[in-house]
């Protein structure tokens, strides 16, 4: 069986990552984890907003799982603001012989990403705008644009093979950037699972 994909992503709210996921995953016949999805399912279901990570991460994980084990590439739509999910994803990936490639949107411009947020119809999960907690979420205590900022400047990635993408361009601009990446990666599991 040809190598597939498990692709993560990571960046800050309003940097495109959803949008991305689901450009890529047509290009590399993908199904996606949306987090936002699943932890908003979990808060209409009435789970208190500071419980749902632990529970959001395990179901995650468990669908991301459950999509390799029918053999097709995945691609993991969340921020990646932990060790711990970087980490896990490695694993998984590792455990099923799948080619691992962390894919970050990045974008220097806070009030971009604060126009985007505005833009768009939020999950009740989601932030709605820089300055703005998601709707059950309680205020940081250092400040939801100190936070931002915080997630803008210290990114998790692994060590090596990070693809950064400037996803302050069009989405689509992003992906073919992402496919370079891939294939040029050398490695002809990158160009077959791509096939």
């Amino acid at each position: 069986m040809e190598n597939k994909l498990f692709v993560q992503m990571s960046g800050a709210p309003g940097a495109g990552k959803s949008t991305i996921a689901n450009l890529l995953a047509v290009s590399i016949q993908a199904d996606v984890v949306d987090h936002d999805l699943i932890k908003s399912q979990i808060l209409d279901d009435g789970m208190p907003f500071n419980e749902t990570s632990k529970r959001t991460y395990a179901l995650q994980w468990t669908a991301a799982e459950s999509i390799m084990k029918r053999g097709k590439s995945v691609i993991v739509d969340s921020t990646c603001n932990f060790r711990e999910t970087l980490d896990t994803g490695a694993a998984l990936a590792e455990r099923y012989g799948y080619l691992y490639k962390y894919v970050e949107c990045s974008v220097d411009d806070i009030d971009l990403l604060d126009k985007r947020l505005h833009q768009r119809v939020p999950m009740r999960s989601q932030r709605r705008g820089v300055d703005e907690p998601a709707l059950d979420a309680p205020p940081p205590s250092q400040g939801c644009r100190a936070q931002y900022q915080h997630w803008m400047q210290n990114p998790f990635r692994p060590a090596t093979g990070a693809i950064i993408v400037d996803s302050s361009q069009s989405p689509h601009e992003c992906v073919e950037n992402i496919l370079k990446c891939i294939i040029h990666d050398g490695t002809e599991n990158a160009k077959a699972a791509l096939a």
